[in-house]
């Protein structure tokens, strides 16, 4: 089974956290899981911007990225949070290797809108170095960040870098672990499963806003891709990830409709 995970950034902010996440991941690369991580690391940005005395300034929900920003998108997006993950990983016992999709092409991307700087659009992703790393046994681990031809070097919604990564990679499963218990719908409780149109129909309602509006709409991408079923769960629970794989009802499960296209 191919399976990518998207790890929040929030997730990553504590020692304790990142080695649990990185046990359980350990342990389905070792029962043969093919297994792609890709994390984000918001928090962990402002937080460093802040600390510098640079305001992080935000438009429909992406970080308006300047040249000034985007040194600090490498330290900390390809640098302190990718490498400590990797370090996790290498601890649970099985070998990680940091990447972002600047690497060997992996995630190319465009510039999104001058006003937001060096955000990017993604525009391909190229496998290879998945397929690569994979079959010989290392779990890769995926900042989110991306470049182009040119060598430019983009800032890219990590949600939005997971699709690409999955997508072309084959995966049949796409798990976005984060601080939430899962979609929540009118009524504020959990929808244990949704299809693509049901997701549709949160989003246009304005029940699903904000960084769910943004997962939602990545979910749909991914099932328009091929990947079989999304899943949007809370990466604090206990064995989350070994629960997901198992096909436990834990936060929500998103999935085409039998005869329906997205």
């Amino acid at each position: 089974m191919r399976v990518l995970v998207k790890l929040g950034g929030t997730l990553l902010d504590s020692a304790e956290s990142r080695d649990a996440l990185a046990v359980q991941l350990a342990a389905a690369r070792r029962r043969g899981v093919e297994l792609v991580v890709v994390h984000g690391g918001g928090k962990q940005m402002t937080r460093y911007l802040a600390e510098r005395g640079i305001e992080s300034r935000f438009v429909n929900g992406l970080r308006v990225t300047t040249a000034e920003t985007v040194d600090a998108v490498l330290k900390v997006f390809t640098g302190s949070v990718n490498h400590e993950l990797v370090a996790s990983v290498n601890r649970a016992g099985v070998p990680g290797v940091g990447i972002s999709g600047i690497d060997a092409f992996l995630v190319e991307a465009e510039q999104m809108d001058p006003a937001l700087g060096a955000v990017g659009r993604v525009t391909c992703c190229n496998p290879a170095l998945l397929e690569l790393l994979v079959a010989n046994g290392y779990l890769p681990v995926v900042a989110c960040v991306a470049g182009d031809r040119q060598g430019r070097v983009y800032n890219v919604n990590a949600d939005q870098l997971a699709v690409a990564c999955a997508v072309a990679f084959g995966a049949q499963r796409l798990v976005f672990l984060t601080d939430v218990e899962g979609v929540l719908d009118g009524g504020g409780c959990v929808r244990p499963v949704l299809t693509a149109a049901e997701s549709q129909g949160l989003i246009a309602s304005g029940v699903a806003t904000g960084g769910m509006y943004a997962k939602l709409n990545a979910a749909i991408a991914a099932l328009a891709g091929g990947v079989k079923q999304v899943r949007i769960a809370p990466g604090t629970a206990p064995q989350v990830i070994e629960r997901c794989f198992a096909g436990e009802e834990i936060g929500t499960r998103i999935m085409v409709e039998e005869g329906q296209t997205v």
